[in-house]
């Protein structure tokens, strides 16, 4: 199995910018899709992004593509989610997730979940 550790939460200003990283253990990592989730309080968890295997496929939410940026350094085992010009709706916990390459890129369920980072964005 894989384990996942997030870390680079805290509290910014709208406008801001923050990293968060997932640093990740067990199996080979690089035969992982690698996904960020978020979840506000009185909120359902939602989709945020995720990256390919091999970086070179990225899929992005309506509601952060264009400010949010996903990359993998599979070398180091991390997967990052680069946020910038923050919104108080961006609020929530973040989770790091990984599912298999064998799963499909549209559908596939994500197996393994970080604890989480709390982000919180202040107007």
């Amino acid at each position: 199995q894989v384990q996942l550790v997030e870390s680079g939460g805290g509290l910014v200003q709208a406008g801001g910018s923050l990293r968060l990283s997932c640093a990740a253990s067990g199996r080979t990592f690089s035969n992982y899709v690698m996904g960020w989730f978020r979840q506000a309080l009185g909120k359902e968890r939602e989709f945020v992004a995720r990256i390919s295997w091999s970086g070179t496929s990225t899929y992005y939410a309506d509601s952060v593509k264009g400010r949010f940026t996903i990359s993998r350094a599979n070398a180091k085992n991390t997967v990052y989610l680069q946020m910038n010009s923050l919104k108080p709706e961006d609020t929530a916990v973040y989770y790091c997730a990984a599912r298999p390459s064998t799963t499909n890129w549209y559908s596939g369920v994500y197996d393994y979940w970080g604890q989480g980072t709390q982000v919180t964005v202040s107007s």
